[in-house]
């Protein structure tokens, strides 16, 4: 463990954790953007909107491919020449998105920004944990998650703003800038971290013996699909079932990622004190709000302040998820880090899918929310189960 005993060195420490934490900005901003601007890229390519959101689904899959494989892969390089290799995979695979001339290639491109998504968190989390110090773990990751929930402060409702001004090519414009100015701060900022522990590829994938591993991933997978089931097409839902104009939506969306930053400082705090409890708390909670949403949905003054809950408690559920999967995954632990990132994208590409499905059918824009809170329902059963399994 580095040192921290000096005003300096606790500096530098701070600004390698902000360099963490721009980078999940960067990633929070591309991935939400996409979602906020799926009528836009629709349009633009002259397809329906459950068509366009294949591109979400594209983009879960790259995370669900790259977490685990890049991950084994790469466990024994450095950790800082790992997280710049991670960045730059990202930041061209946005370039490519803003640049793509037909929707194949778009989604094509949309699975290589996924790829390093959940081997960068997996990394990230525990370069924070190792610069924090022990005892430290759980607010490490809500640190490195920060940076993930105020783009949704911030970089989305921009990007969004951009992309129905602009054109939704600007809005991955904006990703590559921040993908840049995060590769810059990791290389002035990220100490060399020789003494943290490398592991190798058979110590990784030794993660994916453990049954608490699979069950807390089902947890992730079935939990976050709810929230994802809505928020793709939140946009049309806020337009077309609350009356809210195509203007405003930015706006709602800063409301949406207000009620992350919240719930990641409250959801950091309870897995600090209990994991197991965290879990359960905010999962309940979602599925509260997502039934509440169904009627809420109907009227802007009613949807806003729900749509915040949706937020804040789909936030709170992702140190005390990634804290679990550390917790117990043993010698594992980067991989456990990155396959957090899988399952929310398994839920989000699952969410996403079955909310398209469901609107395909002609149940409306509020049918999502439905399937929303059954799945958070499900994962409170899962989680139970995982109580009960000692192995």
């Amino acid at each position: 463990m580095i040192a921290l005993d000096t005003s300096s060195e606790t500096t530098a420490r701070r600004l390698a954790v902000f360099a963490l934490a721009l980078g999940g900005f960067g990633i929070g901003t591309a991935e939400f953007a996409s979602m906020g601007l799926l009528p836009e890229i629709a349009s633009g390519f002259g397809i329906s909107e459950p068509t366009a959101g294949h591109a979400i689904s594209a983009y879960a899959l790259g995370v669900v491919v790259g977490a685990p494989v890049l991950t084994a892969l790469s466990a024994r390089v450095p950790r800082k020449t790992l997280l710049v290799a991670l960045m730059t995979v990202f930041t061209v695979g946005n370039l490519a998105t803003a640049l793509a001339p037909s929707y194949t290639l778009l989604v094509v491109a949309r699975f290589v920004c996924g790829l390093p998504h959940g081997a960068f968190f997996g990394v990230a989390a525990l370069v924070a944990a190792h610069l924090m110090g022990p005892g430290q773990q759980a607010k490490a990751v809500a640190n490195v998650m920060a940076g993930q929930t105020v783009a949704t402060v911030v970089g989305v409702p921009v990007a969004s703003w951009l992309g129905q001004t602009l054109g939704w090519r600007c809005a991955f414009a904006l990703v590559v800038v921040v993908g840049v100015a995060t590769l810059t701060a990791i290389w002035r900022w990220m100490p060399d971290l020789r003494s943290m522990q490398i592991t190798s590829v058979l110590t990784e994938l030794g993660a994916l013996k453990r049954v608490q591993v699979w069950l807390a991933l089902v947890v992730g997978m079935v939990g976050f699909g709810g929230m994802f089931a809505v928020y793709t097409y939140i946009s049309t839902t806020l337009t077309d079932v609350a009356g809210m104009s195509r203007a405003f939506v930015p706006v709602a969306l800063v409301v949406f990622g207000i009620g992350m930053v919240v719930g990641n400082l409250v959801g950091g705090q309870l897995a600090y004190r209990s994991v197991v409890r965290a879990l359960y708390l905010s999962m309940g909670a979602q599925a509260v709000v997502l039934a509440i949403f169904i009627v809420a949905s109907h009227r802007t003054y009613t949807a806003l302040p729900v749509l915040f809950l949706i937020g804040a408690t789909s936030a709170a559920f992702t140190p005390a998820l990634q804290t679990r999967l550390m917790d117990v995954a043993a010698d594992a632990r980067t991989l456990a880090g990155a396959l957090t990132h899988c399952a929310l994208n398994i839920g989000n590409a699952a969410g996403a899918w079955l909310g398209g499905l469901v609107i395909a059918a002609g149940f409306g824009y509020t049918a999502p929310a439905a399937v929303g809170a059954m799945l958070a329902t499900a994962s409170l059963i899962v989680l139970t189960a995982s109580v009960f399994v000692r192995s």
